[in-house]
């Protein structure tokens, strides 16, 4: 055959591969049919070129035992979870009005993500940058025995070197320091970053790093978290990454709105427990022995049930977003929802949708500055619809909307990393606090009413009213969704 036949070959022959790449992704794969069609869209049209972006970006994680727990891990975790079940035969639950309300969310969140729940926690609200890590900083100052960090985003800025430099200081007088972060979300980090920490005994570790920082078959699949435990008794857990951007000053963003918790009791525990799956998943060695698994925090004397529930692209549901599913059906008068981007699938739009039929009064903030374009213009295509069912569509102009939070009813309330996109429900490592408790739920109604001062409401005539071009640009980034 010769060359000039050969080329003519090409194009049928890149056909076929496609088709055959195609296929494997179609039958191999257990995916939403939405994600599938917009994969097999990107292969279609991106002939094998697409294929090689779907080995970065689209492959499933393993999903038995990504953690590698040992039998009896395994089962003692089991049997933790089976000492709180049924939730129905729980004298504790049954003796709290509000907890016995939300007793089947209890169980489903024991069930799904094997959340322990325990009732002795205090919770802290922290929604301001300065707030949250003037606190923090404070509690790594007075650290005893141990430190243990995770966040997704560590810049090597002013606020970035604060933290190195602390735990530095702590490693050096002894205390044990173990720090995990994302190697996608902190991509700007140098390995030398934290050389005088490792010297002075800390541990560092990265989460799915690449090789010379170049390839990254999990650049997808990112560790999402941020968390911070300090000798086991206190933690902190919500929207905060560590970077100057963080505390209102860059910008391009102005003021960061962000929540996180600060929390002791039990519940800290769990907490614990999440980052040790995390730094053992790096494959560096265990933390102690098996007795040594989790550290049981003290009792405390706080009056708040608490469960974490974590969820990542190694569940075989998506725990976060159930969970949250489940929170606005059993709404009976509002659902106060706070995100920086709401890309919600098809299950989350009709559970708002319900919600909104039946009365309930749903309100979405969200920033009204995007950090990505397609994300932004998804957002408002996804809060648009929901205009039409009555839900208030409100968007935050001081600054930049970050925080993650859910309140329903001023009653229960959830902090914590998960956007409503599809890239929380299905590809990152996620961990929000979920807290039964008027007395945080209400606080934080009460800043969500704070924040509509400094918002505009997006109505349904301004949304029938804008332009051409959004309406293009919206309907090309609600196609992309499922994978954005």
């Amino acid at each position: 055959m010769d060359f000039s036949n050969l080329m003519t070959l090409i194009p049928t022959i890149i056909v076929i591969i496609n088709i055959l790449l195609a296929a494997g992704f179609l039958f191999f794969e257990r995916r939403d049919i939405g994600y599938t069609w917009a994969w097999l869209m990107v292969l279609y049209f991106i002939p094998i070129l697409g294929f090689i972006i779907y080995l970065f970006l689209g492959r499933n994680l393993k999903q038995k035992n990504f953690y590698n727990l040992s039998t009896e891990e395994r089962e003692y975790l089991q049997a933790e979870v089976d000492k709180q079940l049924p939730v129905s035969e729980d004298e504790e639950i049954q003796s709290s009005p509000l907890l016995t309300k939300y007793a089947d969310l209890i169980e489903l969140n024991l069930r799904s993500s094997h959340s322990l729940w325990s009732n002795d926690n205090e919770v802290v609200i922290h929604n301001d940058g300065n707030e949250k890590f003037d606190s923090l900083f404070e509690g790594i100052r007075s650290a005893k025995q141990e430190i243990n960090v995770q966040y997704y985003i560590i810049q090597p800025d002013a606020l970035g070197r604060k933290l190195r430099d602390e735990l530095t200081l702590k490693a050096k007088e002894g205390v044990k320091v173990r720090l995990l972060y994302d190697e996608v979300g902190s991509k700007k980090i140098s390995p030398k970053f934290f050389n005088e920490l490792r010297q002075a005994g800390g541990e560092v570790e990265v989460f799915f790093p690449s090789f010379f920082k170049l390839i990254n078959f999990r650049i997808n699949n990112r560790n999402h978290r941020k968390l911070c435990i300090i000798d086991g008794e206190v933690a902190y857990i919500g929207g905060f990454n560590v970077g100057d951007e963080y505390l209102g000053l860059n910008k391009k963003f102005g003021y960061w709105r962000d929540t996180h918790f600060k929390i002791k009791g039990a519940s800290v525990n769990q907490i614990q427990g999440r980052f040790i799956l995390d730094w053992h998943q790096t494959g560096k060695g265990k933390i102690g022995q098996f007795e040594e698994f989790s550290y049981q925090a003290t009792k405390h004397h706080g009056t708040s049930p608490v469960q974490i529930v974590s969820s990542g692209p190694n569940s075989e549901t998506e725990h976060l977003k159930n969970m949250y599913i489940k929170l606005i059906l059993s709404a009976k008068q509002s659902v106060y929802i706070q995100t920086p981007y709401f890309i919600p699938d098809a299950s989350f739009m009709d559970a708002c949708k319900i919600a909104l039929l039946s009365g309930v009064d749903v309100r979405i903030m969200i920033p009204n500055k995007p950090d990505h374009p397609f994300v932004y213009w998804a957002t408002w295509a996804h809060a648009g619809e929901l205009l039409e069912y009555g839900a208030k569509v409100l968007l935050y102009e001081n600054g930049f909307l970050h925080a993650k939070t859910i309140v329903v009813d001023g009653e229960v309330t959830s902090v914590g990393t998960m956007n409503i996109d599809p890239r929380s429900f299905k590809l990152n490592f996620e961990v929000n606090a979920i807290v039964y408790d008027e007395k945080v739920a209400m606080p934080l109604q009460e800043m969500f009413h704070k924040d509509s001062h400094v918002s505009t409401e997006l109505t349904i005539e301004k949304y029938k009213e804008r332009s051409l071009k959004i309406k293009f640009k919206e309907g090309i980034s609600r196609l992309l969704s499922p994978i954005l």
